[in-house]
């Protein structure tokens, strides 16, 4: 089991370093953005690269985010049952919902991504918008993303594995509040 938690805290640190890297990506976002939109109404000058960078940078925020998200169990969840359960009955949610529906679910979608990002690869896609930027980088992202989140999923799963059998998790992040309405 010590050695699975090494792996697991090895994912938990690859995300964590890709979470703090989409923190700063928001950021960039929203500077590009109202660089774009100064410059535009200001100069009257547009550029597609520009807009086009915005979309990557939201694309890889939402799709490297959600393995970062998780991590610090963040993710929206149907709370119809989980609250009035122990911890223990969430963890057993917890791992059920990672087994039958996280797990199949990204390994699915990473697979049927791949051949995406492959022919706009062979291709050297690039967009169809005057001065746009190349397409092939990111389409990369969804299988990436999608991996990601399924490596997450699993150190997630052996955390809580662990943690029912009584081994002591440090990073189990497993405390949830009820959304405030």
């Amino acid at each position: 089991m010590r050695l699975l938690l090494s792996f697991s805290a090895a994912i938990d640190a690859i995300n964590e370093k890709i979470g703090y890297v989409c923190n700063w990506l928001v950021l960039l976002a929203c500077v590009v953005s109202a660089g774009n939109a100064m410059v535009r109404y200001a100069y009257d000058y547009s550029s597609n690269s520009w807009l086009e960078i915005q979309w990557y940078m939201f694309a890889v925020i939402v799709m490297l985010g959600a393995a970062y998200t998780l991590k610090r169990n963040e993710h929206v969840r149907v709370d119809l049952f989980y609250m009035t359960l122990s911890r223990r009955g969430q963890l057993w949610i917890d791992i059920l919902g990672t087994l039958i529906f996280l797990l199949p679910t990204c390994a699915i979608l990473a697979w049927l991504s791949w051949p995406f990002f492959m022919q706009s690869y062979v291709i050297n896609e690039h967009s169809s918008n005057a001065g746009g930027l190349i397409r092939w980088p990111i389409k990369l992202i969804p299988p990436v993303g999608f991996a990601l989140l399924a490596l997450q999923g699993v150190s997630e799963l052996i955390k809580r594995v662990a943690f029912l059998n009584d081994y002591p998790v440090d990073s189990l992040e497993a405390h949830y509040e009820r959304p405030q309405q």
